[in-house]
């Protein structure tokens, strides 16, 4: 979930056009998660192969990324994310624990013929196993995008990979590659322009959104480290927030004393013993900097037989893939040109 900044910041709708051309570092797994929660039947359930392995998140990669490559000629750079940071321990057995709940409640829900109900515990109990994660990364390179894998965080790594000049801007829904230092952040990059909320049962209308860090620092009259500040006040993945301190608040705090060394008593006996260390972690986190970055031509045999052969899609969703894709390459010219062109 990451940070909440959404109160904050700044953001421009800049539509699907406004990507044309452009290469995005994709937090991988946030995008898999987009497809666990959209891609599924009527009752809530996973669509599967034939040996029962979950396929919905092949699903989302294939076509969204497949028809945005050709259609608006954008690139992608996929990082997934490494082990987890020690400080996150607690924020992933909460986010376990509220998966299970939902497992339950889904099951309850399904036995009482409540599909509408379970549909929206379903999304909520959504979770990423070994499988999805090695045939995700499988996927992606078939395609011919590159994969880059984080030590830690993949928003941290997206962050670096674009502050490098080598990509445009991180594609997440999540608001902490800002704090990482990212130049730029696209949000809601979607096909179909919908983003479903499980707490409320109803889908709303998204549109692709531009935030530009310098903007938002400037908008708010404060630096990247006080951003980071008032994240910690408000709650990150590292930490807890201060009770009663939103968002807004934070900002207020931030902005009247200047940092969280010179917050009231009160408020500054409330932060974790370790908030220096969370600042730190978003100042300087661990990234790769050995990575490498190489876009290949798709492989048409080897997504003809993943897709099909091994997971069972048609024949005709898997030519549209392949086509796509094979345009794509060809039209972009990516054989003959540098590939600097499409880092602008």
């Amino acid at each position: 979930m990451g940070a909440n900044l959404t109160p904050l910041v700044p953001r421009e709708k800049i539509g699907l056009e406004g990507v044309a051309g452009k290469t995005l570092a994709v937090d991988a797994l946030n995008a898999v998660y987009q497809f666990l929660a959209l891609v599924r039947d009527r009752r809530g359930e996973l669509m599967r192969n034939e040996r029962g392995l979950v396929t919905s998140h092949l699903i989302g990669l294939a076509t969204r990324y497949s028809k945005l490559a050709l259609e608006n000629k954008c690139r992608f750079i996929f990082v997934f994310d490494g082990p987890p940071h020690p400080l996150k321990r607690v924020e992933i057995e909460r986010r376990r624990e509220i998966r299970e709940r939902a497992l339950e409640e889904y099951k309850r829900l399904i036995e009482a013929g409540d599909y509408e109900r379970a549909f929206s515990k379903a999304v909520v109990a959504a979770s990423v196993d070994e499988w999805i994660i090695d045939s995700s990364r499988k996927l992606i390179q078939l395609m011919g995008f590159p994969v880059v894998d984080a030590p830690a965080d993949a928003e941290a790594q997206a962050a670096f990979i674009v502050s490098r000049g080598e990509a445009w801007a991180v594609s997440s829904q999540d608001w902490d590659s800002l704090l990482y230092g990212s130049p730029r952040l696209v949000r809601y990059l979607t096909l179909t322009g919908f983003e479903w909320l499980p707490s409320k049962r109803v889908a709303r209308r998204l549109e692709p959104e531009l935030v530009e860090l310098e903007r938002v620092l400037a908008a708010l009259g404060i630096s990247r480290r006080q951003l980071v500040e008032i994240a910690v006040l408000s709650g990150t993945d590292f930490n807890r927030g201060v009770k009663g301190v939103g968002p807004r608040r934070a900002y207020k705090l931030v902005k009247t004393y200047g940092s969280l060394d010179r917050l009231p008593s009160d408020i500054r006996r409330a932060l974790p013993e370790n908030y220096l260390e969370v600042v730190e972690l978003f100042l300087n986190p661990p990234v790769r900097v050995d990575y490498g970055i190489e876009f290949r031509e798709p492989d048409e045999e080897g997504l003809y037989r993943f897709l099909v052969e091994e997971n069972n899609f048609s024949r005709k969703r898997a030519e549209l893939v392949v086509e796509r894709l094979r345009r794509a390459w060809r039209e972009a010219g990516l054989s003959q040109r540098g590939l600097e062109e499409y880092f602008d």
